[in-house]
């Protein structure tokens, strides 16, 4: 017997206007002015959906990887530095993929700790649920670099 539970999170927006506006949004504890990146040729008032689809994958990816590291056993801090890849072809923009470059500093460190870690690291991105979303769709790429508090 499965114990299923669904858990429903909503947004609210408007846009009034053409492709070149902005508007706000709200979502949860989110609250945000967004529109079309400058570097789209928008006007980059805000966020946008490519950072907002970044920002889900980086946070869902560390925290995951965080909660992996705890129940190991293992203590350690994160550094995470994300990027997002969205490619223009033939006017059809396609979010391309998504690198993790992680950085896990181990409070005490031993070759054991550092090959879970490593592991967990590569775990952590299968796991996570934002990954599972986009698996088939936008490639995601872990890299990771273990090192030791000093």
């Amino acid at each position: 017997m499965t114990n299923k539970v669904e858990h429903i999170f909503k947004l609210q927006t408007s846009w009034n206007g053409g492709r070149n506006d902005s508007s706000e949004f709200e979502c949860g504890n989110l609250q945000t002015l967004f529109s079309i990146p400058r570097v789209m040729d928008g006007p980059g008032i805000g966020t946008n959906p490519d950072e907002l689809l970044l920002s889900a994958a980086a946070g869902c990816y560390i925290i995951s990887l965080a909660a992996m590291l705890e129940r190991s056993s293992i203590q350690a801090s994160l550094s995470l530095h994300s990027e997002g890849i969205v490619e223009e072809e033939n006017n059809i923009l396609t979010y391309k993929q998504i690198t993790h470059h992680i950085e896990i500093i181990l409070n005490e460190a031993s070759d054991s700790k550092e090959r879970i870690a490593k592991r967990l690291a590569a775990k952590a991105e299968e796991s996570c649920m934002i990954s599972r979303a986009l698996k088939g769709n936008v490639k995601v790429i872990v890299d990771c670099k273990i090192s030791s508090e000093i």
